[in-house]
Formats: structure tokens, sequence, C-alpha cells
């Protein structure tokens, strides 16, 4: 990619990043922190132009958002956590391709479905353990001290959307691309880099109950990891150019 049109990308994708960040957000009280749905354009701006791309827009693309948002406390700490979150996705990314020379289309749709039962089952796991019952859901700028809504949540609404969840990466591994999985794997290992960088700031920097933060953490990275993968397929399918 020449540097005119990696400068060019890079704005517009650190730009999008901060957009997806405000556009849905929920307080959490209890670590000043919020979820958000940031992470899947840190994870397609990775997975699509790879680890420099991925990481100046996933870090300052978010930092920006944070200080829009009013959670400039967080800033510092966004800008290094994310960078290096879009650094690792966007690295491991560009490994799919040397690996899949030297494994079969076989091998590589056991992996995918294995990776699509894992997956399932932590939805499941963070649902059943963290937002079963009564849901409540902080929004405004800047945030509110009341909840703005509440949801009921059954244990059996996370159980169907775990189970529904591996199907669809199970599905398309076999019928779409083998190698999905390792696109999965890729935002996984980064996400869980986002998850432990924020508990240590939370726990050691900002005082707070960082605990309480790593479900909404881990959700913020799942969600994250099921829009963007598709999107990533998508894209690469119809634009060959992109493929790493």
């Amino acid at each position: 990619m020449k540097n005119t049109i990696r400068l060019g990308v890079t704005s517009i994708f650190t730009a999008l990043v901060c957009v997806a960040t405000i556009s849905f957000t929920v307080y959490v009280p209890s670590t000043r922190g919020f979820f958000n749905i940031g992470e899947t354009m840190v994870y397609v701006t990775a997975l699509l132009f790879g680890p420099l791309v991925g990481g100046f827009a996933g870090g300052v693309g978010s930092m920006f958002a944070d200080i829009l948002l009013g959670y400039y406390y967080y800033a510092p700490a966004t800008l290094v956590i994310k960078a290096s979150e879009g650094i690792i996705v966007g690295f491991l990314g560009r490994k799919k391709s040397l690996l899949s020379a030297v494994h079969t289309k076989r091998e590589w749709k056991g992996f995918t479905l294995l990776i699509g039962v894992l997956v399932g089952a932590l939805v499941s796991l963070i649902g059943f353990l963290y937002y079963t019952g009564a849901v409540e859901f902080y929004s405004g700028i800047p945030p509110p001290e009341n909840p703005t809504s509440t949801v009921f949540l059954s244990m059996e609404v996370w159980l169907g959307l775990g189970i529904f969840v591996a199907l669809l990466i199970g599905a398309i591994g076999f019928i779409s691309e083998p190698e999905f999985g390792f696109m999965l794997v890729a935002t996984v290992l980064g996400g869980l880099l986002m998850v432990s960088g924020y508990f240590i700031y939370e726990q050691f920097v900002l005082g707070v109950l960082a605990a309480a933060e790593v479900p909404v953490n881990v959700g913020q990275m799942t969600v994250g990891m099921i829009i963007a993968t598709p999107i990533v397929r998508i894209v690469q399918r119809s634009l060959p150019q992109l493929r790493q």
C-alpha cells in the first residue's frame, strides 16, 4: 500500500473507530467506564489493513472517543491498550495466509468448529454469570445516576444465543471459509489483551472495582468479534486486493 493511500485509509478508519465507539454506549457505574461497540471497527480495520493501521486507528480513534464522551480519565490507557489490541489482531490476521498453506481444509474446518463451540460457550457463560435477570442500562452524556431502562434476560436467552453463535461460526467455516476460525482467534487474543489492560489500569491506577468491568469488556470483545469477522470476510471477497 502506497504511503499516501495508507495515510488516507488510516485517517478515515481512525474517524470510523471514534464514531463506532460513541454511537452506542452503556455506562458502568462501579468502574466509571462504559460498554461500547468500538471493538467492531478496531477489528475490521486491523484485519483488513494490518497492524500499523489497526494499531493507530484503534488507539487514537478510541482515545478521542473517550475524550468526547467525557471519560477523559480513561484516555491515556485507551491509547495504549486499543493500539496494542489493533497491532495484535492485525499481525495475527496477516499470518492466516501463511498457515493456510500448511494445513488442509478439513483441518481448518475442524478448528473453526472448535472455536465456534468455545465462543458460543463463552457467550452463554458470561450471560449466565453476569447478565441473567434484571439488567440495568445507563446511557447519556454525562452518565446518569439512575438507570435509563431495565431489561429482564433469562438463562434460556443466553443459552439460545450461545448455540446460535456456535452454529453460525461453524456454518461459515464449513460453507464459506475454513480459515475463518483463525480470524476469530486473532480477535480473541487481541480482545483478551484489551480486557487485561483495562483491568490493570482500573485496579492499580483508578482504584475502582475492576472486576466489575471484566464481563462487560468480554462482552464488548465478543460482540465486536461476531460482527467484525463476517464484515471482513465479505469485504475481502468483494475486494480481493485487500486480502493479506
